[in-house]
């Protein structure tokens, strides 16, 4: 056991999604690309509650 980190988790660049079951904490999900994402968002969304929360770029969250 050692030191717990001090420096937040750094996200890689992409798009990303919120899967969750209703009720619970989620769990987010990178794709490459939008077309990729939005064919996950449709996959997940037949059982799952999903929340599209966009694109990461260097560490900032890009407005569209």
């Amino acid at each position: 056991m050692g030191r717990p980190a001090t420096k937040p988790a750094r996200l890689k660049d992409g798009y990303y999604i919120e899967v969750k079951n209703p009720g619970s904490s989620g769990v987010l999900v990178r794709r490459d690309t939008k077309e990729q994402m939005l064919l996950a968002v449709e996959d997940y969304s037949r059982t799952k509650v999903v929340n599209v929360l966009g694109e990461m770029r260097n560490d900032k969250w890009v407005k569209e």
